[in-house]
């Protein structure tokens, strides 16, 4: 049996969740018959999407085929809250057998005794060597964390609009800027994107940075004045709404599907809702950045709770689902997200779908560890947060581009300075 919150805050049925989550509906989501001890295995989560619960619902059904006595227990925590409360858990010697998070926090994470190390179970994996170094999320040399398919970003544009207009897909910033005069001029809206001060906004503005010459290796604030004049400058042509101050990336994404608007900056995992909710022709380029452009290579890890009580289930678990070739194109046919195995790389439903095989274009060849593979793990969270604030400030106004430049380096250059 699996129980899950579906993405919305529901009634944990345990204090693994402190007593923190709002009580709402639980929604039963894979309908095995529990039975023998009833074992329970607890996973915290922040999924929303309705493509995010399909994934995990066929996961517990998955799951339920070679343990139809264990219930699993999806409880949704909100994002943004969940270091908190994993932290706040641990300091109680308690917490979830399973967390999947944004795989750039395992640093955070693993710093605060959150999680469990996986080096044992990962040399005995059989299939460990179907992955790719970069699946595995480490912090001194220990592993904590998997990856069990990668998100990225491309530059979604709606056909109809584009044809309307005459013009044909950006594959330069230049082309991207008269574009968006272009479809502006005829009434339309021009781009959408994140700029949240929360991880999602640094994740979304990484590619603005780096396309202006920005690297951690050497942080300089000039380049991240011109990435954030830029923005602004949109906002000021009208080519942006100026809320995209304060959109994470599924708000932008919603303005796209309601048909108006030219061109989004947005993740492979929208590619379930554009197909169900696009009333245009749709389709996908990747960003049309210079040669030090970059996109982070982002997406889930797959965790062991530090204070798990079942550990040994909780990896067979993540085997079984994520970490699995049919987990992971269960993974890419609900979500969209591309496998991080070798053989499941392999499917057809990539080489044969324009819109996956434009992602996976753009992510070999601008793709970049998430986080920076130069950041000190435990600060991470901190400079990308303070990359985040700054992005948003400049996208309000609230600061000019060159204060709000000024302002993320004076945190980020002592942090960056301990690595």
């Amino acid at each position: 049996m699996a129980r899950t919150t579906g993405g919305r805050p529901a009634r944990s049925r345990t204090a693994l969740a402190l007593g923190a989550l709002a009580a709402a509906a639980a929604l039963t989501l894979a309908g095995c018959s529990a039975g023998g001890d009833g074992d329970e295995l607890t996973v915290w989560h922040y999924y929303t999407l309705d493509n995010q619960l399909k994934m995990i619902d066929e996961y517990a059904k998955t799951f339920a085929e070679s343990h139809p006595d264990v219930t699993v227990d999806y409880v949704y925590v909100p994002m943004d809250q969940m270091n908190s409360k994993l932290i706040a858990a641990a300091g109680a010697k308690t917490g979830p057998d399973i967390v999947i998070a944004d795989g750039f926090n395992i640093g955070t994470l693993a710093g605060a005794g959150t999680l469990a190390p996986l080096d044992e179970q990962w040399n005995g994996y059989a299939d460990k060597d179907q992955f790719a170094e970069g699946a595995l999320k480490s912090v001194d040399g220990t592993v904590y964390g998997v990856q069990g398919h990668v998100n990225s970003l491309a530059l979604w544009y709606n056909q109809d609009i584009l044809d309307e207009v005459g013009i044909a897909p950006p594959t330069s910033m230049s082309e991207l800027e008269a574009a968006l005069a272009a479809v502006t001029a005829a009434g339309h809206e021009g781009i959408t994107l994140s700029g949240d001060p929360t991880i999602q906004g640094a994740f979304q503005s990484y590619s603005w940075l780096t396309d202006a010459g920005f690297s951690y290796d050497n942080p300089q604030a000039a380049p991240v004045e011109a990435a954030f004049a830029r923005a602004r400058g949109w906002i000021e042509k009208g080519y942006l709404s100026p809320q995209a101050s304060t959109w994470d990336q599924n708000v932008p994404f919603s303005e796209f599907l309601a048909g108006n608007v030219a061109f989004a900056q947005n993740g492979n995992w929208q590619l379930t809702s554009a197909r169900a909710d696009a009333s245009f022709r749709f389709g996908v380029v990747p960003l049309p950045l210079s040669d030090t452009g970059r996109i982070y290579l982002g997406g889930e890890a797959e965790s062991i709770g530090a204070f798990a009580e079942r550990p040994d289930l909780a990896w067979d678990y993540l085997q079984k689902t994520y970490l699995s070739a049919q987990g992971q194109v269960t993974a890419l046919a609900a979500v969209g997200s591309l496998p991080t195995r070798g053989d499941a790389s392999k499917a057809e439903a990539i080489s044969a779908d324009p819109v996956l095989s434009a992602f996976a274009s753009a992510m070999a060849a601008q793709g970049a560890p998430y986080p920076d593979a130069t950041l000190p793990p435990r600060d991470a969270e901190k400079i990308l947060l303070a990359s985040a604030q700054a992005w948003s400030s400049a996208l309000s106004g609230a600061a000019s581009p060159a204060d709000a430049a000024a302002e993320f380096l004076r945190t980020a250059q002592p942090l960056l300075g301990r690595r």
